[in-house]
């Protein structure tokens, strides 16, 4: 880092301090304005704030290091593109016309109260032990690597920055920053990506590229059908696309963190426009981040350049590769990143304890109290956040391994209860109660055992439950709570027509439908095709 990077990183700090004092100049003390920016907000701000949202420090840190450990084979979890266009045209009407603010909100309309309250305990728990945690973590091993500076003042620094700008400027800081910085973020890492081949490549793009395949190899393919492959064993044949899928549907569709800059946007035109956006946009981190893990590795193996572990591929590229002031602005898009992918799980926690536990047992609270109750959750989670950051480092790599799991083993329960829900009208509140809650207890009996597992006998029930590979798991934990949620409603009442009144695909009123006809256009179709037809390409090239 030269002055003038240092310069430019104190010029994005006095910004962020600018973008706070006009949001609290301009703000509505209202829960609407405070938790979805006053659903006002243009296609624009919807999309990138979503990519922002998910572009965090595993992306810099943990992706990138995929890369330079197993090639393409992380792939399938980045190129989901056609899976936002999912919540676009298929579930945000739903949440849209329900006027709910949170996930849990809605299965409480669809189903009942326990189920709701589950669904935040399970979300809220997740965010604070992995998401928020994991980000911190991985963001102090960014910083460190390219500012130098110690672990613990990056991770906890990290921490209170974003903590400080969430209470401040709420979701419309966060839609704010997240415009600004998604493009200077897309070129910096596409900068690193051409600079990266044209040096493992000798200055040739093509000569870069075909030397990165070299040194990958088999790596290259995103389907490791042969038992034989070293990669099989984690990620086997095609299953890795429907278990990626599953994953892929909880995470884009029904995650609070990620529906709430939807639900922000003033109507169903800019909702869905904006999630065919944040549909472009995700097609890129294979190429800002995966990719240029494999070129890190690549230039490693010629000893062009050095890192100790694979956590260090990503930063080591942007402090050897980036001149001098363009390092600046590019880490700066970078920390921008860490910070609202962090500030999303702030606010949504915030939202979720707000507007489903407090709200609810407080009736006559007014905005002003709510809103200042959303700025304490705030708080309160950024403390636990800093709590278990400790034990994150403490666990090392190994914690890591666990999170990739954990995803897979909350994720099926959790889409099986909202695409039942929303999809069929028999199913009952009962049924999405013990389906979620059963589903989760099962996933979390595994995640235990696996702690556990050297003390397991292989032979055992629970040991041969354990070798079954966790994308296989996660295919049976999704269609064992379908299964279970149908059983149960044939022993259990339905819920009124008045209950399932727009919830549900087959109980929309015709102004419902004929608003949710009237938000799109052949445009839209377009280039929502384009998004899929990428995807598809990038499959049969990397098959």
């Amino acid at each position: 880092m030269a002055t003038l990077d240092w310069i430019i990183l104190l010029l994005f700090f006095l910004g962020l301090v600018g973008v706070a004092f006009y949001v609290l100049k301009h703000k509505k003390d209202n829960t609407s304005d405070y938790f979805l920016s006053g659903r006002s907000e243009t296609w624009l701000a919807v999309g990138t704030a979503i990519f922002a949202a998910n572009i965090g420090s595993e992306h810099l840190v943990g992706l990138a290091g995929a890369g330079a450990e197993s090639g393409m084979a992380m792939a399938h979890w980045e190129m989901q593109g056609w899976m936002i266009l999912v919540l676009g045209w298929v579930f945000v009407p739903f949440y849209a016309h329900s006027k709910v603010f949170t996930m849990p909100e809605f299965l409480f309309k669809r189903f009942n109260k326990n189920t709701s309250s589950t669904l935040s305990i399970i979300t809220l728990i997740s965010y604070v032990l992995t998401k928020v945690s994991v980000t911190a973590f991985t963001g102090g091993i960014f910083l460190q690597t390219v500012l130098g500076i110690n672990f613990w003042y990056g991770a906890i620094g990290l921490v209170l920055l974003t903590g400080i700008f969430t209470v401040l400027g709420g979701m419309k800081g966060i839609m704010l920053v997240s415009v600004i910085q998604t493009p200077i973020l897309i070129i910096g890492a596409l900068t690193i990506l051409v600079l990266g081949l044209l040096k493992v490549g000798g200055g040739g793009l093509i000569d870069g590229w075909n030397a990165v395949l070299l040194h990958i190899g088999e790596n290259r393919h995103l389907i490791h059908a042969n038992p034989s492959d070293p990669l099989y064993a984690k990620f086997p044949g095609i299953g890795v696309i429907f278990g990626a899928a599953i994953i892929g549907f909880w995470y884009w569709c029904t995650d609070q963190h990620i529906v709430q800059r939807a639900l922000s946007a003033k109507d169903l035109n800019n909702a869905r426009k904006g999630t065919i956006l944040a549909g472009f946009l995700k097609i890129l981190p294979v190429f800002m981040f995966l990719i240029p893990g494999m070129i890190a590795a690549a230039l490693k193996a010629k000893g062009q350049l050095m890192f100790d572990t694979n956590d260090q591929a990503y930063g080591s590229l942007v402090t050897s590769l980036l001149p001098m002031g363009i390092k600046g602005v590019v880490i700066v898009g970078f920390i921008a990143a860490l910070m609202t992918s962090l500030a999303a799980h702030f606010n949504s926690s915030a939202t979720l304890f707000t507007i489903d536990f407090y709200k609810p047992n407080h009736p006559k609270a007014t905005e002003h109290r709510l809103v200042w109750v959303g700025r304490i959750a705030t708080i309160t989670v950024v403390f636990l956040g800093l709590i278990w950051i400790p034990i994150m480092k403490g666990l090392g790599s190994v914690l890591y391994e666990y999170l990739q799991n954990v995803q897979s083993l909350i994720a099926p329960a959790i889409a099986a209860v909202f695409l039942l829900g929303v999809f069929n009208r028999k199913i009952t509140p009962k049924a999405g109660e013990w389906g979620l809650l059963i589903g989760f207890l099962v996933g979390m009996f595994r995640l235990t055992s696996m702690i556990f597992r050297s003390s397991i006998p292989p032979e055992s029930l629970m040991g041969q439950m354990l070798a079954i590979n966790w994308l296989f798991f996660c295919l049976f934990l999704f269609f064992f709570t379908m299964a279970l949620m149908v059983v149960i409603s044939f022993f259990t009442p339905r819920a009124g027509e008045e209950q399932l009144q727009g919830i549900t695909y087959f109980s929309q009123s015709p102004e419902q439908i004929a608003e949710t006809k009237a938000s799109w256009s052949y445009w839209d179709i377009l280039t929502s095709a384009v998004v899929v037809a990428v995807c598809v390409l990038f499959y049969i090239y990397f098959w």
